[in-house]
């Protein structure tokens, strides 16, 4: 018995290492591609944090999931909704909306699901997803 618990200790560890690395170099080298936008939080008007992440386009609004444990600037976004957008050619001021109505919730989840291998790396966080809606004013 001894054996087993010391075995599944050391399995826990290892796979709680791996996590803690994949999600660090994800954060360190945020990789970008086409299907990706860097999202600017503020903290305060001096303060701007910049995060790549990926886009989700979907029923003609502008998404991003919030999929990974270090989310500082995801409670950042909750105290303070007014982002900075770009992504292409495009770069706008917008409010960040966390999504909480269910039927949305599913339809986007469904149009974007995760696969069992990236919630396995990330160590399976809670998913919440994020509208950003352009302001009025960007779109003149």
């Amino acid at each position: 018995m001894k054996r087993a618990a010391k075995y599944a200790g050391f399995t826990l560890a290892v796979y709680v290492g791996l996590v803690i690395a994949f999600e660090s170099l994800i954060g360190y080298f945020q990789p970008q591609n086409a299907a990706t936008l860097s999202l600017t939080v503020y903290e305060s008007k001096t303060q701007p944090h910049e995060r790549v992440l990926s886009r989700i386009e979907h029923d003609n609004k502008l998404y991003v999931a919030v999929n990974h444990w270090p989310r500082a600037w995801f409670r950042t976004l909750q105290e303070n909704p007014s982002v900075r957008v770009a992504y292409a050619d495009q770069d706008f001021a917008a409010t960040a909306r966390v999504v909480e109505d269910q039927a949305e919730l599913s339809s986007i989840e469904t149009a974007r699901p995760l696969s069992w291998w990236f919630k396995l790396l990330t160590g399976y966080p809670p998913r919440y997803f994020v509208r950003l809606e352009p302001d009025a004013e960007a779109l003149t």
